[in-house]
């Protein structure tokens, strides 16, 4: 990324934190409840609790990067083959139609049953939810390439695999980082519900006990913490896509 392009990100930043703090301290002036702190209340709280948070961020972030790595790597063979071979695609798109809509989260308690209380039904979890939206975007996005330029490649005498290395892969890239940028959220989100109802470990369950003891500021301090969680995650993604799609190299 070029010098001028971090310099804008950097500023977009800090201009998207400020609006955001001025909207929460004046939601929180007419709210008017505990419930509700402003940022001057929350904010130390991240420092107070640091030696709680820090442990707990580091759980988390475990947890959402290995299940994001999983359902990512099962889901793009599979994606691709279903985009590009209409048998394969045949046997599993009617399985795919049936479960996709499927709310993932309604398996936490068979897998907490299978698996307990640990890190196996978290991460597990989130991969499952993780490996169908990734598999939905491969897959369209595979089909979506044009024939024209598979056949240009085979005129020249590319086997399959060159094919696959050379248009196929590369042309579904954008799309497979646009979904891993917005599953980045839907990862986050499931990841504090499953650590919330759950275990005793991760940000989730520090922002649920703080609920429960009605200390509002230090849940407001983890969800400051998930919050920068999320976005770590999505900038990881973006710089990938930066460095793997210089084709398309934005400003």
């Amino acid at each position: 990324m070029r010098k001028e392009g971090i310099a804008r990100k950097l500023i977009g930043y800090a201009l998207a934190i400020v609006f955001i703090l001025a909207g929460w301290q004046v939601t929180a002036m007419l709210v008017d409840n505990p419930a509700l702190p402003g940022p001057a209340e929350a904010f130390p709280m991240v420092v107070q609790y640091a030696g709680d948070l820090w442990p707990a961020f580091l759980v988390s972030l475990y947890r959402v990067v290995v299940a994001m790595f999983i359902g990512t790597v099962l889901a793009i063979p599979l994606g691709l083959a279903c985009g590009r071979s209409p048998k394969v695609d045949a046997v599993f798109a009617p399985v795919l139609y049936f479960l996709y809509p499927l709310p993932k989260v309604v398996l936490l308690p068979v897998l907490i049953v299978l698996m307990g209380l640990a890190d196996a039904p978290k991460i597990t979890l989130i991969a499952i939810t993780i490996f169908f939206q990734v598999l939905v975007t491969v897959r369209d996005a595979a089909q979506s390439v044009p024939e024209q330029a598979v056949m240009s490649m085979r005129s020249l005498g590319a086997g399959r695999l060159d094919v696959y290395r050379h248009v196929i892969v590369p042309a579904t890239l954008p799309e497979l980082f646009t979904a891993l940028r917005i599953s980045s959220g839907t990862a986050v989100a499931i990841l504090f519900f499953a650590e919330s109802l759950a275990g005793s470990t991760g940000l989730g369950y520090f922002i649920v006990d703080a609920w429960a003891l009605l200390a509002y500021p230090k849940m407001f301090a983890g969800i400051i913490a998930m919050a920068v969680l999320g976005v770590i995650l999505y900038e990881i993604f973006d710089i990938a896509e930066r460095r793997l799609t210089r084709w398309r190299r934005r400003g």
